[in-house]
């Protein structure tokens, strides 16, 4: 399995925290709560498998994007 610890920081409170993210089930995008805050942090995980990449985006979820 492939399994990547990061150190993130929350983009409602700034609290860093840990995560272990699974890299075994291609993309992704899902929430998880904040440890501090409690509010929902957006994730999203894209595997680039040309350039043999992983990308983590994370946000609050309230931002619009265009």
């Amino acid at each position: 399995m492939r399994f990547i610890n990061k150190s993130i920081s929350c983009p409602h409170c700034g609290h860093h925290q840990h995560i272990n993210i699974d890299a075994t089930c291609g993309d992704q995008d899902y929430y998880e709560d904040c440890r501090v805050c409690c509010n929902p942090i957006h994730m999203r995980l894209h595997m680039d498998e040309a350039q043999h990449k992983i990308e983590f985006f994370i946000d609050s979820d309230d931002e619009q994007i265009y």
